[in-house]
């Protein structure tokens, strides 16, 4: 399905069938260290937020998901005009009891934002404006790139959220629309160019590398998941 604000000719210069093949030819034989940016992947539980995020590093549906306990990260490094990026993508719990704890590392150092509803429930597209204000009061600002993403489109006789009033929500607040499936594997192009396109744009605008979290920081995480995990089994 073609990104709502562009057509399909205007992504096929971001990212085409080719450009996959040509993507990673030489990464293995570069030994440039690659720059890497943060993108965290929000919005309320089931809506297909890690089937994102695993059908663009993954490359295939990931199916029948457990729900994201606090976070999980997954990686993938692609090659932008002769320089290695390293988008490392943190798919956050939707859940408040699993994620409230872990709010302050989701937005330390963060270089960009997907905002992720699903099309066919009108409640997790409600949520949407919550969302950006929590991004606002863990100061992330107006110059880091922002998407709003309707999943799962191929569901369209249960779509309860019609494009119209996704793109003004998103015009409200001068960020980008597309609406996409993880599920459906004729996406899985455009699922790359919304991510892809953030790449450019962070690779365009920002000069710093992120500090990747030390192992102590993700043991500390990771125990804290753990806790959360066992501390409520409703």
């Amino acid at each position: 399905m073609s990104d709502v604000n562009k057509t399909q000719e205007e992504w096929d210069s971001v990212f085409s069938e080719n450009d996959s093949l040509e993507l990673f030819s030489s990464l293995e034989n570069d030994n440039k260290q690659a720059r890497t940016f943060k993108i965290i992947v929000i919005g309320d539980s089931n809506v297909g937020k890690t089937c994102l995020t695993y059908r663009f590093c993954g490359g295939s549906f990931l199916k029948n998901p457990e729900a994201t306990i606090g976070v999980d990260f997954r990686e993938r490094t692609v090659q932008l005009d002769g320089e290695r990026i390293k988008l490392q993508i943190w798919d956050t719990a939707g859940q408040e009891r699993f994620r409230k704890s872990m709010v302050e590392h989701y937005y330390r150092s963060v270089h960009a934002v997907l905002f992720v509803y699903d099309m066919t429930s009108l409640l997790s597209f409600e949520s949407i404006p919550e969302w950006i204000s929590e991004c606002s009061r863990h100061s992330v600002g107006p110059l880091v790139p922002q998407v709003l993403v309707g999943n799962k489109c191929d569901l369209r006789e249960s779509c309860q959220v019609p494009t119209s009033a996704a793109q003004s929500l998103a015009d409200s607040h001068n960020i980008p629309l597309f609406e996409t499936s993880a599920k459906d594997p004729s996406e899985k192009e455009h699922i790359d160019a919304i991510f892809l396109t953030l790449a450019y744009r962070l690779k365009s605008n920002k000069t710093l590398r992120l500090k990747q979290p030390s192992e102590s920081s993700l043991r500390e995480m990771r125990d804290q998941q753990e806790q959360d995990a066992t501390s409520c089994r409703c």
